[in-house]
């Protein structure tokens, strides 16, 4: 059952099993990817071209700047392989849960920062 009324406001996040402390990092940053992604407009229709974009943020993100997913033990392009799959997070929520589920959900706190809600992740770099 999902309850249309707040009744807690806690931090839950991405969870994994204890000891596989690499699978951890790589969930925990693909959740902060696919935030950013939304924040800067990268959705599933306009990932292939936002790999030129001028803005570095997004050429981080994306994989044309730096090597941020090679530390992960990821390739480059691992959060436009992502977006193509999934969506970025707005995208996921509304598929799921929000405007293009049975559920009809409105993001409420689980919108960005940047339009009232509480979801942020730290810059890719």
């Amino acid at each position: 059952m999902i309850l249309s009324q707040l009744i807690s406001k806690e931090p839950l996040g991405t969870f994994v099993r204890a000891g596989d402390d690499q699978w951890f990092r790589i969930v925990r940053w693909t959740q902060f990817a696919l935030l950013n992604a939304e924040e800067f407009g990268v959705t599933k229709e306009n990932v292939d071209r936002m790999i030129d974009s001028k803005v570095p943020d997004i050429r981080r993100l994306l994989g044309s700047e730096g090597n941020f997913g090679e530390g992960l033990g990821l390739s480059k392009d691992w959060v436009v392989r992502i977006v193509r799959a999934v969506g970025n997070y707005g995208e996921s929520f509304e598929r799921h849960l929000g405007s293009g589920s049975l559920l009809k959900l409105s993001r409420g706190p689980n919108n960005l920062w940047t339009k009232g809600g509480l979801q942020y992740a730290p810059p890719i770099r």
